[in-house]
């Protein structure tokens, strides 16, 4: 069945014509193997770098014409980009500023105000939407759960709330105490979101601002309690709502989620340099998506390149935390609300996350006993 479907989809793909709209896709060897398990197909098509946002129409009509395929449910098109060999990396760098004169005393910024209870905040961070961030943040936080930390969650997506359903909690939160508000608790994980606010369906049509307030309110007027940890699913992009975060809020350090294509990395890498201007620790990339494990056979495939962030981190010098393979495990148990941390604690997907979480835990250490941040060292119990 799966055999027929991926013929009839290859078919298909030769209707769509090539980026000078010479020859077809298929015939340019441009598609990447078709991957099809119950009715989903995947599969990435391979353009120049410098072209991406112009082809992205020709990525739409490929994912049209194989959703028209009979026996295919949904189907996942990525454009993957082309790069020449060493065009980036070996690609002559900018002269470095020369130093500036400083004065004989200079001012420290104040320091931003915690959070009572709460002893270090990570956020959780994508250039893009789209690469599995929350799914990410859940699992993360789950983990750091399971090796023994008390954790939190705060959902700081207000476009796109996540949290209620990854971990299956719903309800309004009840006051604790003025306008304080409790926090609801999921696996046990506390977890705050605009998503227990309003309805599922209602979009939130609101300007930087209001924003900017409301997640004010969900960090400082919540009653976290005693936190070791408390994990910020951050919103895609470098817009008001991370700026805020990351300017007002004391940050142990951010964690950068990226899939393995360039077309990701280069949003990652402009997240990755926000949080290195306002003096956030980047405690590493993590590489979502990194391969695929088809269930029917069990085999690995690199729908969308291999090994992309872990270049990254080691090109800008920022520990790399670990590689998610595209599971359908993964995706059917976040769905769910049952993180496969929670659902399948003992299996090899679980084992990754906590072993990502250790990293984390060891590198908010590493930031805190640094010369540069001058604190002692710190303990968790």
């Amino acid at each position: 069945m799966n055999e027929s479907i991926k013929s009839a989809v290859m078919e298909r793909l030769r209707q769509i014509k090539g980026p000078d709209l010479e020859g077809d896709i298929v015939s340019l060897g441009l598609v990447s193997d078709v991957f099809v398990s119950d009715g989903r197909v995947a599969f990435s098509i391979t353009v120049p770098a410098e072209r991406a946002q112009e082809l992205e129409p020709l990525r739409q009509a490929a994912e049209k014409v194989v959703k028209e395929v009979d026996g295919v449910q949904n189907a996942m098109v990525a454009l993957t980009a082309e790069r020449a060999p060493g065009a980036a990396r070996n690609a002559p760098q900018p002269a470095a500023p020369a130093p500036r004169a400083q004065p004989a005393r200079e001012e420290q910024a104040p320091a931003k105000p915690g959070v009572p209870g709460i002893r270090h905040i990570v956020a959780v961070a994508s250039g893009k939407g789209g690469v599995g961030k929350s799914t990410t943040t859940a699992n993360l936080a789950l983990a750091m759960a399971a090796n023994g930390l008390r954790v939190g969650v705060l959902d700081a997506d207000i476009y796109g709330p996540s949290v209620p359903r990854l971990f299956n909690v719903s309800g309004r939160p009840e006051a604790d105490s003025g306008r304080v508000l409790k926090p609801l608790v999921g696996y046990g994980i506390k977890v705050m979101s605009m998503g227990f606010m309003v309805e599922e369906e209602t979009p939130m049509i609101w300007r930087g601002p209001m924003v900017i307030s409301a997640l004010t309110q969900m960090l400082r007027e919540v009653a976290w309690g005693d936190l070791d940890v408390l994990v910020v699913d951050m919103p895609p992009g470098t817009g008001d709502a991370q700026l805020t975060m990351a300017q007002q809020v004391p940050l142990a350090g951010a964690v950068i989620v990226s899939t393995p294509q360039d077309l990701a990395l280069i949003d990652a890498r402009k997240g990755l340099n926000m949080f290195k201007r306002v003096d956030v620790p980047v405690l590493g990339i993590v590489e979502n998506m990194s391969y695929f494990l088809c269930p029917d056979c069990g085999g690995r495939h690199d729908i969308f390149g291999h090994g992309g962030a872990r270049a990254e981190a080691e090109r800008l010098s920022v520990p790399f935390l670990g590689e998610i393979p595209l599971t359908m495990k993964i995706r059917e148990t976040s769905d769910a609300g049952t993180p496969i941390v929670v659902s399948d604690p003992e299996g090899a997907m679980a084992e990754i996350y906590k072993d990502i979480a250790t990293k984390v835990v060891a590198g908010i250490q590493r930031s805190e006993n640094s010369p540069e941040r001058g604190a002692p060292k710190i303990v968790f119990d």
